[in-house]
């Protein structure tokens, strides 16, 4: 049950945990809470990976929710990813807010009716410049901004990427790399490429295990390592400031679920 005046939003984690975000945050979910969380706010656990999915009947207690990455593809086909796809298409016709963070923003598009697969260009890895689409046709969220940036910097981590989005939907956001770094259907649905919730710290764990994996190469791993060294994700969004993306800042989280 919702409590009048709270705002209250559902985790769909995606990912299991790694032994690093155990330990240095206690988990993912503390990662994302303190990315876009806010005191007296009620965040709830989900772990869809997992087979952990909200109550039917609960959806509408919610005022968002969003989806986490995930080392699965958005266009596998395990029983938990094809529920998830379900679960959007409902809160879609409900016009319920979801935002969608890597995987989260690719199984959006699948499960609205776009595509997604291997992006022929390989991995994007490390903090990539992303370019707000100027002359925006429809209107979204994005409206009530004081200012919209030209380009703003974001962690990335994702070998699969949108090939096309759903219909009705449009592309808010590119950079060199991929065509679709961000993207929107009406004011309730929310797709983000990047991890607006990751840390440096936690990229170069990921790289590290993906380089143990063997899933890279020790050169590519050792050229982004050097190139986040003098990079930076932008750190600017208060609820006053003009960026996009911050953790512990929630300009672009509280317009979009406003």
């Amino acid at each position: 049950m919702k409590i009048e005046g709270e705002k209250r939003y559902a985790l769909l984690l995606a990912a299991r945990d790694s032994e690093y975000v155990k330990k240095v945050y206690g988990g993912y979910f503390n990662v994302f809470v303190a990315a876009f969380g806010e005191e007296g706010e009620r965040w709830d656990l989900y772990r869809v990976v997992e087979g952990e999915f909200p109550d039917m009947n609960e959806l509408q207690n919610y005022d968002g929710f969003v989806v986490s990455g995930s080392p699965y593809d958005a266009y596998g086909n395990d029983y938990w990813i094809l529920k998830l796809c379900s679960l959007l298409q409902i809160l879609d016709e409900r016009e319920m807010k979801v935002l969608g963070i890597c995987f989260g923003h690719q199984v959006l598009c699948r499960a609205l009716g776009g595509k997604v697969g291997k992006a022929s260009t390989g991995w994007d890895i490390g903090i990539r410049k992303v370019r707000m689409v100027k002359d925006l046709s429809l209107r979204s969220f994005l409206d009530d901004l004081d200012e919209i940036p030209p380009s703003l910097s974001i962690i990335e981590c994702h070998q699969d990427e949108v090939w096309e989005v759903p219909l009705g939907a449009e592309v808010i956001a590119f950079s060199d790399k991929t065509g679709v770094e961000m993207f929107t259907i009406g004011d309730h649905i929310l797709g983000i490429q990047g991890h607006p919730e990751y840390t440096k710290d936690i990229l170069c764990n990921l790289i590290d295990r993906l380089l143990t994996a063997e899933s890279i190469e020790r050169g590519f791993a050792e050229d982004v390592r050097s190139k986040l060294q003098i990079a930076e994700p932008d750190r600017s969004v208060g609820k006053k400031s003009a960026g996009v993306f911050s953790r512990g800042n929630r300009l672009l989280f509280t317009s979009f679920f406003i």
